[in-house]
């Protein structure tokens, strides 16, 4: 008798222990959008600097409020001017299409920063229905109901 075996199980899980220490590792090169939210808006310092990676141009069109503007290829050159290596960073550019956050966070990881990418990027925050700024103030738009639930009771959380 053959047992055809389904695309997802065609390779085994890892045992728990494994899993355990991958996801771990993940979390403590990623972030997202909703918990960089959260600690921007507990009020106090969120013990982190927000960086936008993007170009002058994706920057004017929006970033997040207290962000610092510091495009990727800037890194080498600006980076010890403008960040404290004992404040960990998280960056951004425009969405998980991009991977500006990346080359961004692998640069200044380079230069000895301790540092995390934000999944999403500016793309998901707006997304979310977060507070984003232009130069003409700050926006918010409303949020996908794919990306960010209408009601935080209906998540499931």
């Amino acid at each position: 008798m053959t047992t055809t075996v389904n695309p997802v199980l065609r390779v085994a899980p890892a045992a728990p222990a494994e899993a355990a220490a991958h996801f771990r590792a993940g979390l403590a090169f990623h972030t997202d959008v909703s918990d960089v939210a959260a600690a921007l808006d507990a009020g106090a310092d969120p013990g982190f600097v927000l960086v936008d990676s993007r170009s002058t141009e994706a920057w004017d069109q929006g970033h997040i409020p207290g962000a610092l503007h510091l495009p990727t290829a800037l890194v080498p050159e600006q980076a010890g001017q403008l960040l404290d290596r004992s404040v960990p960073v998280v960056t951004y550019c425009w969405g998980p299409g991009c991977n500006g956050a990346a080359r961004a966070a692998l640069a200044l990881a380079e230069l000895g920063y301790r540092v995390k990418e934000m999944l999403g990027g500016f793309e998901y925050w707006v997304r979310e229905g977060l507070e984003f700024e232009t130069w003409q103030g700050r926006e918010r738009r409303a949020p996908d109901p794919l990306t960010a639930p209408v009601d935080a009771a209906d998540c499931g959380c």
